[in-house]
């Protein structure tokens, strides 16, 4: 086992399940505002930022409900990165969580780049 630590946060975000889905499993949508760009060959996404690009292959994914990626340069098979969508079904609520794993010297380095990214997603979505 690796000494990354799993971390989980979770956003609120004003917008249905399935406009958000759409969003974390597209290259259309994560480039929107995860990625500059993104390409899809088969199951391998390319996430290109300003001039550095990083693939990560879609390991699993429900529709409406979550994508999860491996990114494919980390040694560690355990590790991925995941969009889970929760609805709140007394108050219909709709929140983002994001399971990502990171060092302990980059724990607070890699929550304040989603709470960047979650913000530009916002953005994006008018949330």
């Amino acid at each position: 086992m690796s000494g990354k630590k799993k971390l989980d946060m979770e956003y609120v975000i004003n917008a249905s399940p399935k406009v958000i889905y759409a969003r974390i499993s597209t290259p259309g949508g994560l480039s929107e505002w995860f990625a500059d760009d993104v390409n899809l060959e088969g199951s391998i996404f390319t996430f290109m930022w300003e001039k550095t690009a990083q693939k990560a292959e879609l390991i699993s994914t429900k529709e409406n409900r979550s994508a999860r990626f491996h990114w494919l340069d980390e040694t560690d098979h355990k590790t991925y990165f995941e969009f889970k969508i929760n609805q709140d079904d007394l108050t219909s609520d709709v929140s983002l969580t994001i399971t990502d794993f990171a060092d302990d010297d980059e724990i607070e380095d890699v929550k304040g780049l989603w709470d960047k990214q979650i913000n530009n997603l916002k953005a994006q979505l008018g949330s």
